[in-house]
């Protein structure tokens, strides 16, 4: 199995930053892909960020130029560093990871953190 578990989370105002971290633990072989989803309420998930092995990353057209994710392979962390913040960013972020966890398999199993609130208000 398994564990993400991100921080960082919390409440700021408009044009102001927080960074997020994401760890993840457990049974790992390697990580493929480590992203960042959002959920704002009564909306569904939606992608934010995303990062490989290989560091190439993709973002939503909403935070480009305002939201940075990198990760750090040898810790199974992920980062999203996010400036500017407005309040439509308001939502719980989770993280999510795309794992290898058999040497005997190159199938990759996918696992979600619990999520952080993130709050954008005055």
């Amino acid at each position: 199995q398994v564990h993400l578990v991100e921080s960082g989370g919390g409440l700021v105002q408009p044009g102001g930053s927080l960074r997020l971290s994401c760890v993840a633990s457990g049974s790992i072989v390697s990580i493929n892909q480590m992203a960042w989803y959002r959920q704002a309420p009564g909306k569904q998930r939606e992608f934010v960020a995303s990062i490989n092995s290989g560091s190439v990353f993709n973002y939503h057209d909403s935070v480009k130029g305002r939201f940075t994710v990198s990760r750090d392979n040898a810790k199974n962390t992920v980062t999203l560093q996010m400036n500017n913040l407005k309040p439509e960013d308001t939502a719980v972020y989770y993280c999510n990871a795309n794992v290898r966890v058999n040497l005997s398999s190159w199938r990759l199993s996918q696992f979600w953190g619990q999520g952080t609130q993130v709050t954008v208000s005055s």
